[in-house]
């Protein structure tokens, strides 16, 4: 009798423990379900008109006590939902953009805006948010930027630049003027 060979492969397991709940680390039980739920709720409201500044306004309150009730932090996002525009439409009407001239919308919604961007600094200051969501949050919600701008004038300089002999001064230590081998 011929013997057979197994020609599955075995799967290799990692010995990565810091893995193994991967995505899930602060995670409790019933997490999910209370953030689905949440979002779930702007799921079910009604269409709002949107050409009714009065009708924007309840729905932003709206929004803000959901959060409050089911202890959750709002969101640019959520608050999108809840009006049922997306978020780029929303961050539209807060920089200005209007759906009618004669609405008060804008100003509404700047509020609210400020409202979220109030909350994110409060949540960033005092650790309720990690840190790096907290800055992808700032970056991509509220205008913030990573960048140090930096402008150079001729004639603003302080100071002369070094010369040639204060920098080989300098950096004398490091610097080596030749690598001489010896002939075998």
């Amino acid at each position: 009798m011929a013997e057979e060979k197994n020609l599955t492969k075995e799967k290799k397991h990692r010995n990565r423990p810091d893995l193994k709940n991967f995505g899930q680390e602060m995670v409790k039980p019933g997490d999910n379900t209370r953030y689905l739920r949440h979002a779930l709720a702007c799921w079910d409201l009604p269409p709002l008109d949107l050409d009714d500044d009065e009708a924007v306004a309840g729905r932003v309150r709206w929004y803000f006590e959901h959060c409050a009730d089911d202890d959750m932090k709002p969101t640019v996002t959520g608050l999108a939902n809840a009006l049922g525009v997306r978020r780029q439409t929303l961050l539209k009407w807060a920089n200005g953009e209007r759906r009618a001239e004669n609405s008060d919308r804008g100003v509404l919604i700047k509020r609210a805006y400020e409202a979220l961007a109030e909350l994110w600094e409060d949540y960033m200051l005092n650790g309720k948010v990690n840190p790096v969501s907290g800055i992808f949050l700032g970056k991509n919600h509220f205008g913030y930027t990573d960048k140090q701008e930096v402008t150079l004038r001729p004639g603003q300089m302080e100071e002369a630049p070094p010369t040639p002999a204060e920098l080989e001064e300098k950096y004398a230590d490091i610097i080596v003027d030749e690598v001489t081998q010896s002939d075998p």
